[in-house]
């Protein structure tokens, strides 16, 4: 009995060394898998399939699609040196200055055409003197300026290089509330990053960012070195352009914004063809009806716009709009506030006519007004 349990004893001892053994140099054949490089054995769980990612939510597929395309922007500008310099009273006075250093900034874009032309936003080129576009391959090139729209906040760049990924450009007019997008940029220039969240928001306007706005909100954290970058949705496809956050701290609290694709691609396609964005005009001063006034017209609130000056000889007062009249539409296109009359004045031609539904004291009223070229802010000159 005793050689039997001295056996057995003998024998479990060395099963178990043999298998503390394996565990530790051959987990693979216990179907566990080792991390490679840990000081600490670790185990860790088998690699999952592409398939078995996408199904438990993962946007490895979106993000892969659309980051290629989705480039840095470094920008420097040399900074001005007083002119008084090199005065030698100047200096016997003030002695001499510090040589004079470079302004840097950061910022994102996105590749757009096989021609090579990059969406981004206009204040991140802005006043630069010189642009490189770095992309996420790593190659380098410096970009050409086509033009930029600060009324929207949108700069078109090119850089001459071949084998570019392009982003596919998606219907954001077709964007709902609720729906999952993923920002993709370089914030505080770390380098590309990609981050999740919903559309929280569509159509915001009155944020005093731009003059023509149209914003997608969404909480998809947006930093300072996102702007340009891309708002895509699930499938990798080009909603926005990230634009402007709201924030107290300098960081994302949730609050970003983003030009949707149907106005950077209705900008861009005017500035590659007639190197301008050009806009309608009708010389009007409006405001938001307001109850009491709404009431006074017998009209629901925010269901025009309620015109309270007209400029002499301007296209509005030759067609014959007053103070006082309540414009409900432009063009067919229904306007309840400022912003979107703005905006609706702004697509129309300049020297076609087109239709303004009045509402007056008298009665409803339809008018036609010739629109003229609205005024373009000065603007540096492309590069």
């Amino acid at each position: 009995m005793k050689r039997l349990w001295l056996l057995f004893a003998q024998t479990v001892t060395v099963a178990v060394a043999a298998l503390f053994v394996v565990a530790t140099l051959q987990p693979q054949w216990l179907g566990r898998a080792s991390s490679v490089g840990s000081v600490v054995p670790v185990l860790q769980a088998p690699s999952t399939t592409p398939a078995e990612g996408a199904a438990s939510g993962s946007f490895r597929a979106a993000a892969k699609a659309a980051s290629a395309a989705v480039v840095s922007i470094n920008t420097s500008k040399a900074v001005e040196k007083n002119p008084q310099s090199a005065d030698p009273w100047f200096r016997f006075f003030f002695g001499d200055q510090a040589p004079s250093q470079q302004q840097s900034g950061l910022g994102s874009g996105v590749i757009v055409s096989p021609a090579g032309y990059v969406l981004t936003n206009n204040h991140v080129i802005e006043e630069a003197d010189e642009i490189e576009v770095i992309l996420n391959d790593g190659r380098k090139a410096v970009a050409q300026v086509i033009g930029t729209d600060p009324e929207t906040d949108l700069a078109i760049l090119k850089i001459n290089l071949t084998d570019l990924p392009v982003i596919t450009l998606g219907n954001s007019d077709a964007l709902e509330i609720g729906d999952q997008v993923l920002a993709i940029g370089n914030p505080f220039g770390v380098g590309q990053t990609v981050t999740s969240g919903i559309v929280s928001a569509l159509g915001r306007t009155q944020l005093g960012i731009n003059t023509f706005e149209n914003f997608i909100q969404t909480d998809a954290a947006i930093n300072p070195g996102n702007s340009g970058g891309a708002l895509v949705d699930v499938n990798g496809h080009l909603m926005g352009i990230n634009t402007a956050i709201y924030s107290r701290s300098g960081g994302s609290m949730g609050i970003g914004f983003a030009i949707p694709t149907s106005t950077a691609r209705s900008v861009m396609e005017a500035i590659v063809k007639d190197g301008q964005v050009t806009r309608g005009w009708i010389g009007v001063e409006p405001q938001d009806l307001g109850p009491e006034l709404a009431e006074s017209f017998g009209l629901a609130p925010g269901s025009g716009v309620i015109i309270t000056g007209v400029l002499q000889n301007g296209p509005a007062a030759q067609a014959g709009i007053k103070p006082g009249d309540v414009i409900t539409a432009v063009a067919g296109r229904n306007v309840t506030n400022v912003a979107q009359l703005l905006s609706a004045v702004a697509n129309l031609s300049p020297g076609t006519a087109a239709s303004l539904d009045v509402v007056r004291k008298e009665g409803k009223v339809q008018v036609q007004v010739t629109p003229g070229r609205r005024n373009l802010p000065r603007q540096a000159a492309p590069r």
